[in-house]
């Protein structure tokens, strides 16, 4: 009894005659293969859709006339009120005692009966201006008239005239209201004393002077200083 061929083998067997079949197309047609595959893969392909996405439901708007959220509770803060300021007063002065003692300067009265207790004394000295003749001069003496020669007044110092050139003296007198100097003495000295007394004399005798005055214009005696120098 001859046995039927199973039907897997027949399977097997027809894939097999298949993929020769597609692998000499391969090669011998190369286009007719590539058409033939998408034709297949358009056949057995599947279009996924993809639902939409679900958009959220939008809030309703709140009601114009519709109240508000409770606020939060408010907490009252504590306040605490500034203290007054305290207010120091002075002490009060203790009241002096009264002294039992009888001179003025104790302390005990305002004004005494001795001298120089009272605001204004009644002596010599109160006045403001006196009538003597001691009033200040407000000009300088000036003068007038009158040389002293540095060459021929003086005598010729040990050393020559070298000895004493670019030296100075400066001799202070009180010229009068008659125009005169007098009292001369050497206010700064020159290295040669004997040169010194001479310029003094000289002052004294050849120079002659308008006085200064006071404030009323009239003559005063009144200082005068006068450099002498050698060249």
């Amino acid at each position: 009894m001859r046995r039927r061929p199973r039907l897997g083998t027949l399977a097997l067997v027809a894939l097999l005659h298949g993929l020769a079949i597609y692998g000499l197309a391969k090669v011998f047609a190369p286009d007719f293969t590539g058409i033939v595959e998408r034709e297949v893969i358009e056949a057995i392909a599947v279009t996924v859709t993809t639902p939409p996405e679900e958009l959220p439901e939008p809030e309703p708007e709140p009601d114009p006339g519709a109240a508000g959220e409770a606020g939060r509770e408010a907490t009252p803060r504590e306040v605490t009120a500034p203290e007054p300021p305290v207010s120091v007063q002075p002490p009060v002065p203790v009241p002096q005692a009264a002294s039992t003692g009888t001179a003025d300067s104790s302390g005990a009265r305002e004004t005494g009966a001795g001298t120089g207790a009272g605001g204004t004394g009644s002596g010599t000295g109160s006045g403001q201006g006196g009538g003597g003749t001691g009033g200040g001069a407000v000009t300088r003496p000036v003068h007038i008239s009158g040389t002293i020669d540095d060459a021929r007044d003086f005598p010729v110092p040990e050393g020559g005239r070298a000895a004493r050139r670019g030296t100075e003296v400066i001799v202070r007198a009180i010229v009068g209201v008659n125009g005169r100097a007098s009292n001369c003495t050497v206010y700064r000295p020159s290295p040669d004393p004997e040169a010194d007394r001479i310029t003094c004399r000289l002052v004294e005798e050849r120079l002659r002077f308008r006085p200064a005055t006071d404030a009323a214009g009239n003559p005063v005696p009144a200082p005068f200083y006068w450099r002498q120098r050698w060249f």
